[in-house]
């Protein structure tokens, strides 16, 4: 990263799953480098969904290099996560035909309820399937494929994690990490958001904030995507080798499959 800006800025490994962003950072200068971020990183600041992408460069390597502005600001905390910035952004995002446009252009098609399955029966190791509240929930998730249908289908970010949101100083509310978007139903972003953040009697306020009503066919799609999108989670963690996390996932799961599908 040293040869694109020069010697004189100071360039820290900024995290992530990938370890592909930086933090740099020359005397009152402040940038977020990334490589190989998707072009739809574009419409993304363009729409103000991001901070803003400052440029754009490709290596000889063929790697591209994108710099956006580094936000003085924080990462929302779980109580924040109930705010009218959140609810109107995630909108905005479902709302927005740009985005859906762009991610058509890039190749992406709709997710299935399908497929998600399929995901679930591909990647997931045998030891994993093996293990009781993750046979539960694929028999749940199997029963319910039937009624998992939506003529509506957006862009959705599929993590919506409070870490994931960003409240600069100006608060103007970001949100980050987009290496997951999907055009998708958009009760997988809204069934992991109001399953993690919101209490169940504020549903109803927050999705009609949101502009849709609480339907018997909404809540029965978020129920199954959280279900499913949870085993996933829980598999991610495992490659990873974060046992912590994936054990609070898979407590998680148990208590909520018990609840929604008792046998």
């Amino acid at each position: 990263m040293e040869h694109i800006l020069g010697s004189e800025w100071e360039i820290i490994p900024a995290g992530g799953a990938t370890g592909d962003a930086y933090f740099a950072k020359f005397k009152d200068r402040r940038l977020f480098l990334k490589r190989n971020s998707s072009p739809f990183l574009a419409v993304l600041s363009a729409e103000g969904i991001v901070p803003k992408l400052v440029w754009t460069r490709r290596m000889e390597n063929g790697d591209v290099i994108t710099a956006q502005h580094w936000l003085n600001g924080r990462e929302l905390k779980p109580v924040d996560m109930n705010s009218e910035k959140v609810t109107q952004l995630l909108s905005k995002i479902h709302h927005s035909k740009e985005l859906l446009g762009m991610l058509k252009r890039l190749g992406k098609t709709p997710l299935l309820p399908e497929q998600v399955l399929t995901d679930i029966y591909t990647q997931v190791d045998k030891t994993m399937i093996s293990h009781p509240t993750i046979q539960k929930s694929i028999r749940y998730l199997q029963k319910e494929l039937p009624y998992i249908r939506t003529d509506r289908y957006v862009v959705c970010h599929c993590d919506v994690n409070h870490n994931n949101w960003l409240l600069g100083e100006d608060e103007q509310l970001y949100l980050i990490d987009w290496d997951g978007a999907m055009i998708a139903d958009p009760a997988i972003d809204i069934g992991l958001l109001l399953y993690w953040y919101i209490r169940p009697s504020e549903w109803e306020k927050w999705l009609k904030d949101y502009g849709v009503e609480l339907t018997e066919s909404l809540e029965r799609r978020m129920k199954w995507y959280v279900v499913s999108q949870t085993i996933l989670l829980i598999h991610w963690y495992r490659t990873k080798k974060e046992e912590e996390e994936m054990k609070q996932w898979e407590d998680y799961l148990s208590q909520l499959i018990n609840k929604i599908h008792p046998e």
